[in-house]
């Protein structure tokens, strides 16, 4: 290219023409309007879009960088105009980039929803350096990866996040789903969202059970109770040779009881007042709920005291449905720990509607699958919670969430608010 010769225009003459797209928000008229300064845009501009075959890569760069520079000084409708051209390259030098994308919306739009030759770098530079507005931006954009949407998902950002959840081509990452499903916690619009993604995995998917509503716990239930048989084929001869070692290892120990088929605690049963767990029920229906029957009921259905709890105090009651099919009690063992927990059974001589939802719940599982989601409770909720952490929630201590295992997570989520309370 000699120095007298213009580069011929890439792309139209009405990028740097007077706006008539409809991208309103800058008032041109407060704008001083100095032609050759926006030629000069323009002829720049055309340089850096120029094909490989007429100006080489360092020839691209040193004009993006002169480009950088009169920009970050250059009028916003300017900037807009130079934005808009360069969201159709295939190829946008990061210099011009890394301004541009952070600029102010209307000009970072441009190229986050039109530039589909971004780079995951950029994308990051933007969702670091930009503000709220950028990362909604983002989150909207057409094929986002996992990496790009898990960086969106740490920025706290509720609006981020549920347009992330909408938007269908994007890819999220377990640690995405994770931050999605902590949020839901208090932004309640999130979960059916949540629910809908085909990355929701089962550990998420049981920890917000608990503050899901009953259309949400049923697609839980139906979706992610999911039986043990391959690992129970697998571990099958394991059995013998953990007892054989006397169960010393707690490690192994932990891992069969979640995989083994029976539920109850049969020593547990040997050493109750009460006869059977059914008993137990029985006398809490005649009785009232206390504190020593509720932690006789959870030994004896094979849980710590604290998952029990957590169970018992299910205020949807579909937890309790879930302990019942597990554990192999009948209809009308639910309906007594209904009653244990002085709940409506009727309502204008039916059925109260609460009732017959829990009703719906323990009908539609089945033995192994409602086993699966109860060791997982129980797993969960009260082998990862240990004291430490049990203080360091109540205190409102914050945790390194990266440090932490997926039960330990599940737990602090579950717990949370019980402990705060």
């Amino acid at each position: 290219m000699t120095a007298s010769a213009a580069p011929e225009p890439i792309l139209p003459e009405s990028d740097f023409a007077p706006d008539a797209d409809g991208i309103g928000d800058i008032d041109e008229t407060t704008e001083l309007v100095f032609p050759a300064r926006q030629t000069l845009l323009k002829r720049l501009s055309d340089v850096v879009c120029l094909p490989e075959t007429r100006v080489n890569a360092f020839e691209r760069a040193v004009t993006a960088d002169l480009l950088v520079e009169m920009l970050r000084e250059a009028q916003k409708g300017e900037r807009l105009k130079v934005s808009r051209r360069l969201s159709r390259l295939s190829e946008v030098p990061h210099s011009l980039v890394r301004l541009l994308i952070t600029d102010e919306p209307d000009i970072a739009r441009c190229l986050i929803e039109d530039c589909d030759s971004l780079s995951d770098t950029d994308l990051l530079y933007c969702v670091r350096n930009g503000t709220a507005h950028h990362h909604r931006l983002l989150a909207q954009r057409k094929h986002i990866g996992p990496v790009i949407c898990e960086a969106i998902a740490d920025t706290g950002d509720a609006e981020a996040v549920e347009s992330l959840l909408r938007n269908r081509q994007s890819t999220l990452s377990q640690a995405a789903i994770e931050v999605a499903v902590a949020m839901s916690q208090n932004e309640p619009g999130l979960v059916p969202l949540i629910i809908k993604r085909l990355e929701l995995r089962p550990s998420s998917a049981y920890v917000m059970f608990w503050w899901s509503d009953a259309d949400v716990r049923r697609t839980i239930l139906s979706r992610f109770a999911v039986n043990r048989e391959v690992m129970q084929d697998a571990a099958a001869d394991v059995f013998a040779m953990a007892a054989k070692e006397g169960w010393n290892d707690a490690l192994s120990r932990k891992a069969l009881q979640f995989i083994e088929r029976r539920q109850r605690n049969r020593e547990a049963i040997k050493k109750s007042p009460f006869d059977s767990l059914e008993d137990a029920i029985k006398d809490a229906a005649s009785r009232g709920m206390t504190r020593h029957t509720a932690e006789e009921i959870s030994y004896m259905s094979g849980l710590k005291p604290s998952t029990g709890a957590k169970i018992l105090r299910d205020r949807g009651g579909e937890g309790l449905a879930v302990l019942c099919k597990a554990t192999g009690l009948k209809k009308a063992d639910l309906r007594n720990l209904w009653r244990a927990l002085r709940r409506p059974a009727e309502k204008d001589g039916d059925t109260h509607p609460d009732l017959a939802r829990v009703l719906l719940a323990y009908d539609m599982l089945a033995v192994d699958r409602a086993q699966t989601v109860l060791r997982y409770w129980n797993w969960s909720l009260s082998s990862a919670l240990t004291h430490v952490m049990i203080r360091a929630i109540a205190r409102g201590e914050s945790f390194d969430m990266d440090e932490l295992s997926v039960p330990q997570r599940t737990a602090m989520l579950a717990f949370s608010q019980d402990l705060k309370a």
